[in-house]
């Protein structure tokens, strides 16, 4: 289906959504039981909080604080729907177009976009506390503010940094420097690091890379790679730089030239790596911060693990993070009473509560304090030292980011890394077929 016949096809799924309501409302007006017309009869209103935590310790954190709002709001009762990240996407599209979205959305910031352009999420600005607003970082802010006006479409309040995950025997044998959050690796650095811990049936690296564009734009900032930019007239625009090529040309080096990183993980996913990281055959493997639950669970009897900063650049250890946010629905008859649960559930000690729960850090300034996120067990302290470097992912903001991802950059960042075409070929597709995308979505 084109796009102006989808278009039109949403405008009549509208059409008939309001019509469809019409009729109920003036049906149902002449039997309907006194009381709150957008709650019962007993006037409760009543929320539906979608969430996507998954983890059986998040999934508990956050069923125990809803049961917490619900046991001190008997007039504000919130139900706990459970949902996925592998279908939120076309889950809450369909839910936004058929009138059924819930009140309070778990996603994303990378997910909010075209949500937000599209009209289907209300702007949080009025509807915030200044607490909450005070203890978010302003960068945290960026990721989740779209369109001329800066709306506010959602609260970012967990995030996940990349993290080296190491085997400890195997880097003390090698006798490599253990990087520091305060001096940590350069990139040319964790090359060398990666060739002294190969040998024969082991890799000194594992790169999971089946999704390749978030983790090579995320990490490209600390060498001052950013791709997406804007020209004079506002407009998004992809420029190829120096810094851009630092980390596609480290990977391909590792895995190419060194046969330092094994080629076969460039088509995994993290959890994928992790049984040849426990038997010895990759010494490091670098994951997002909450796979340390993984491996915490899954690891076996003796095995010895730590948690290392990733390499840093001419920028130092700044990465980009795409939240996780909480958002309200733009149609939700109940948009005060859904601050107010956000507001409760993203106090700073419920979201410590969170943020243990999911194994990630919280944007808020308070619980990012907490002394539980800073001990040195399980890596919280390697992960807390790296807050002040992380910024808003370069690109998910952008009209026509996801066709990108989708369409551009995955299958030319797959090429690449498998050897099939060179970096120039990888710069023109990036740029050449990357602004052809742009330009549809910001005539």
């Amino acid at each position: 289906m084109g796009r102006a016949a989808l278009v039109l096809a949403r405008r009549r799924r509208r059409a008939a959504a309001a019509l469809l309501a019409l009729l109920a409302g003036l049906l149902g007006g002449c039997g309907a039981p006194d009381g709150d017309a957008d709650g019962d009869a007993g006037g409760v209103v009543r929320l539906r909080f979608q969430s996507l935590a998954w983890q059986k310790e998040s999934v508990d954190a956050n069923r125990a604080l809803v049961a917490e709002w619900n046991a001190g709001h008997p007039r504000v009762r919130v139900e706990y729907v459970q949902g996925s990240w592998s279908s939120v996407h076309d889950q809450l599209l369909t839910s936004f177009e058929g009138g059924e979205a819930p009140d309070v959305i778990h996603d994303a910031s990378d997910d909010l976009a075209d949500f937000a352009h599209g009209g289907y999420l209300a702007d949080l600005r009025p509807l915030l506390s200044d607490r909450l607003r005070a203890d978010i970082p302003a960068a945290s802010w960026e990721s989740v503010t779209f369109g001329a006006e800066g709306g506010v479409y959602g609260v970012p309040f967990l995030q996940e940094p990349r993290v080296l995950m190491a085997n400890t025997g195997l880097l003390r044998a090698a006798g490599v420097r253990i990087p520091t959050s305060e001096a940590p690796w350069s990139w040319e650095e964790f090359r060398t690091a990666a060739r002294q811990l190969t040998t024969e049936g082991r890799y000194g690296v594992a790169w999971p890379l089946k999704d390749p564009v978030s983790a090579t734009l995320n990490l490209g900032l600390s060498a001052g790679g950013r791709l997406f930019r804007r020209d004079a007239a506002g407009k998004a625009v992809i420029r190829w730089a120096e810094g851009d090529a630092v980390v596609p040309g480290t990977v391909r080096a590792m895995t190419g030239t060194d046969h330092s990183a094994s080629r076969a993980t460039l088509g995994m996913g993290g959890s994928d790596t992790l049984p040849g990281f426990f038997g010895g055959r990759y010494a490091m493997v670098p994951l997002g911060f909450s796979y340390r639950q993984q491996i915490a669970r899954q690891a076996p009897p003796g095995f010895e693990w730590q948690v290392l900063p990733p390499p840093a650049g001419t920028d130092g250890l700044v990465q980009g993070v795409s939240p996780q946010t909480l958002s309200i629905a733009r149609d939700s008859p109940h948009k005060k009473e859904a601050a107010a649960f956000l507001d409760f559930l993203l106090s700073p000690a419920n979201t410590v509560r969170l943020a243990l729960g999911d194994w990630m850090l919280p944007t808020s300034a308070r619980a990012l304090a907490d002394p539980a996120l800073h001990t040195p067990d399980l890596g919280w302290s390697t992960g807390t030292a790296l807050a002040a470097g992380l910024r808003p992912a370069p690109a998910p903001s952008v009209r026509g980011y996801p066709e990108w991802k989708d369409k551009v950059a995955t299958p030319a960042l797959q090429e690449y890394y498998s050897g099939a075409i060179d970096l120039a070929e990888l710069e023109e597709r990036l740029v050449r077929d990357g602004n052809r995308v742009l330009a549809r979505y910001q005539r």
